[in-house]
């Protein structure tokens, strides 16, 4: 792996409505887009709301030999990102649902970077948004891709490292925009 690796992840829904949010994929790519790691997650809830449309996720990829327990991606996750700078989007989502947390200094969150707002008239821009205006690329017609989601948030940072560190490290940027 690189010093920088993205990460995304997709859920299923659990509980009343499917309103819960579960882990049922995890994908991590280095600084080149590179996938480093993929796997599904075995359910550890019954899933009322596998969002199909949106995560991408069915039955199958969490209910058959391919899915890994939750605690096994925690700790392989959690292994890889050990001193390494994260780059995703809305990462606080994906923590989350991995039950982890990551050093702020050592996080580069596209949904966070205040030039990015400029593309949605200073509301927090979706990645959708920011493949299109930056990259030119259309991402989620539909069912979502956690490695290709990973790929565009690295591809956006690495195209603007150089101005977010410097921001970073003469302090234009808080803490909560890193």
């Amino acid at each position: 792996p690189t010093r920088h690796v993205a990460l995304d992840c997709e859920m299923v829904g659990t509980g009343y409505e499917g309103e819960d949010s579960m882990l049922a994929r995890c994908s991590l790519v280095n600084r080149f887009g590179h996938v480093l790691y993929d796997k599904y997650v075995a359910p550890q809830e019954w899933v009322t709301d596998f969002r199909t449309r949106f995560s991408g996720i069915r039955v199958h990829d969490v209910r058959s030999e391919k899915a890994e327990e939750f605690s096994v991606v925690q700790k392989e996750v959690s292994d890889l990102l050990k001193g390494r700078v994260l780059v995703g989007h809305a990462l606080h989502n994906d923590l989350k649902v991995l039950l982890l947390d990551h050093p702020k200094k050592l996080t580069r969150d596209t949904a966070k970077y205040p030039p990015f707002k400029k593309y949605t008239g200073g509301r927090t821009p979706s990645l959708k948004k920011l493949a299109k205006a930056i990259l030119d690329m259309d991402i989620q017609d539909g069912e979502h891709s956690s490695v290709e989601d990973a790929q565009v948030a690295m591809k956006i940072y690495a195209m603007h490292s150089k101005e977010w560190e410097r921001a970073i490290r003469t302090g234009a940027l808080k803490k909560n925009e890193i």
